[in-house]
C-alpha cells in the first residue's frame, strides 16, 4: 500500500513540475516575444522580478521531482510533496503572483510590476503577526500578567 503511495506522489507531482514549466515557458516567452515584437518593456524590471520565481522554480524541481534507479527505472524516490502546505505553499505563490505580474505589464506596461509589491507586504504581514505570538508566550513564560496587581496587604504584596 505505501508503495501505492509513493507512485502515486510521483505521478502527481511529475503533472504538477511539468505544469508549472509549461506555464512558465508560456508567459515568460509571451513577455519576451511580445517585448521584441511590439511595445518594449523594462528588461530590468523582468529580470530582477522573474528571478524569485525561476528560483522557487528550480527549488521545487529539486525537492518534488521523481527520482528512479536508472538500470531498473524502479521509484528510488516520490520527491517532497508539492501538495504540502508550509514553504511549498509559499513558493507556489510566489510563481503565481510573478505570472500574474508578468501578464499585467505586457497589458499595461511597467506598471503592472507593481503587483510583485503583494508579496513583501505579505510577508511582513505574516511575520509581524509571527512577532506579536512570540511577545505573547514570551510573556506568558516570565511569569504571566506582570502587569496585575497582586491582592492582599501590603505585606503579602511585597513577597510577591
Amino acid at each position: 500500500m505505501a508503495q501505492k503511495a509513493k507512485k502515486d506522489r510521483a505521478k502527481s507531482n511529475a503533472a504538477a513540475l511539468n505544469n508549472l514549466h509549461i506555464g512558465s515557458l508560456v508567459i515568460n516567452g509571451l513577455f519576451l516575444l511580445l517585448h521584441f515584437l511590439f511595445r518594449p518593456r523594462s528588461l530590468w524590471l523582468y529580470g530582477l522580478l522573474c528571478t524569485p520565481s525561476l528560483i522557487c522554480q528550480y527549488v521545487l524541481e529539486v525537492s518534488g521531482r521523481p527520482k528512479y534507479d536508472p538500470a531498473t527505472k524502479a521509484l528510488r524516490s516520490a520527491g517532497e510533496d508539492l501538495g504540502a502546505p508550509g514553504l511549498t505553499e509559499y513558493m507556489f505563490d510566489v510563481i503565481w503572483v510573478t505570472w500574474a505580474s508578468t501578464v499585467l505589464a505586457i497589458i499595461f506596461g511597467n506598471w503592472g510590476w507593481l503587483l510583485w509589491a503583494a508579496i513583501p507586504a505579505y510577508g511582513i504581514y505574516l511575520g509581524s503577526s509571527l512577532l506579536g505570538m512570540g511577545k505573547q508566550k514570551m510573556a506568558e513564560l516570565q511569569g504571566g500578567d506582570s502587569g496585575a496587581i497582586p491582592q492582599g496587604n501590603r505585606k503579602s504584596r511585597r513577597a510577591a
